[in-house]
């Protein structure tokens, strides 16, 4: 409870140590290139360039949330997979990055976008002795957005098109030839390769989408968790509702033949002087939380700060 209240503590006191005019953010970029002077530079290319490397440039944008929740509670008993874990505590720290990077537009002439993205989320188990992580989750990303902007077809505004891989980043210990040496090891590799479309509407202030996706399912690629599609399902339907400053989203995601499925809501309000930053919410309710633990049910809130929505 010590640990947890004292990180808490260290994010409130970082988020008001800041003045209100001024960000901390603004602050950082001043003090690292202030010393420097652009201007009485010749080389009009090289003068370019070195504009770009102070800052002016940065090709990445975020993707989905990125943020970190200090503070997530859960109802489930996470299971230990390795004899070096220990007991895991209903108490640790999520981590979301997610950023994409346009590398091509209008290939064919309909004003398409293409992209390259990358998301991780990390279960940091903060609270216990040495902190391990206990799970971390990759996923790369390649997709193309063709833009429809219509207010026919119920306000659609897009049509996206991509290839997806997403894992743990684990091998399968039972397949080693060195799996009879450790028998307290259990199999953690967990992974999908999918394609999907997804259908984004527009209605006033409020954006929602329907992705659906097809895993290749050759023997390969589900072989180490071949039920995976079961609880993981293959479609999600996602809101979001901007009411003034406030974010509301709500996402369920899942596998109707099965009647399987998870739901995630998240909430998010500006912090008042800190440019780029909010509250953030969330809960979760239901399969595939995280990629190690997809057939379990588990309820979780958490509470933290996002750095985009």
């Amino acid at each position: 409870m010590k640990k947890i209240l004292s990180t808490l503590f260290l994010c409130f006191v970082w988020l008001y140590a800041n003045d209100s005019n001024t960000t901390f953010f603004d602050d950082v970029a001043d003090s690292i290139y202030k010393t420097f002077n652009f201007e009485d530079i010749d080389d009009k290319e090289a003068k370019k360039y070195m504009k770009k490397w102070g800052g002016e440039e940065f090709a990445l944008s975020p993707y989905r949330a990125n943020y970190i929740l200090p503070l997530g509670w859960t109802d489930f008993n996470y299971k230990e997979w390795t004899p070096t874990d220990g007991d895991y505590s209903h108490f640790e720290t999520e981590i979301q990055i997610s950023f994409k990077l346009n590398i091509y537009d209008n290939l064919f002439g309909y004003g398409e976008h293409y992209y390259l993205a990358y998301s991780q989320r990390s279960f940091w188990q903060l609270y216990i002795p040495s902190s391990p992580f206990r799970e971390h989750n990759f996923n790369p990303e390649l997709f193309v957005v063709f833009p429809v902007g219509s207010n026919m077809l119920y306000g659609l505004k897009n049509i996206e098109y991509g290839y997806a891989h997403i894992s743990n980043g684990q091998g399968n210990i039972k397949k080693t030839n060195n799996s009879d040496a450790y028998p307290n090891l259990k199999n953690r590799s967990r992974s999908i390769n999918y394609i999907y479309a997804k259908f984004v509407w527009q209605k006033s202030a409020m954006i929602y989408n329907l992705k659906v996706w097809i895993p290749f399912w050759w023997k390969k690629a589900l072989s180490d968790n071949p039920d995976i599609i079961d609880y993981w399902g293959f479609m999600s339907f996602k809101t979001m509702y901007f009411y003034k400053k406030h974010l509301f989203t709500f996402k369920i995601r899942g596998n109707p033949v099965k009647l399987k499925a998870g739901s995630e809501f998240t909430y998010s309000y500006p912090v008042s002087h800190v440019k780029g930053v909010y509250y953030y919410f969330k809960m979760f309710k239901g399969y595939g939380e995280s990629l190690i633990d997809y057939n379990n049910n588990i309820t979780k809130y958490s509470f933290g700060f996002s750095f985009s929505r």
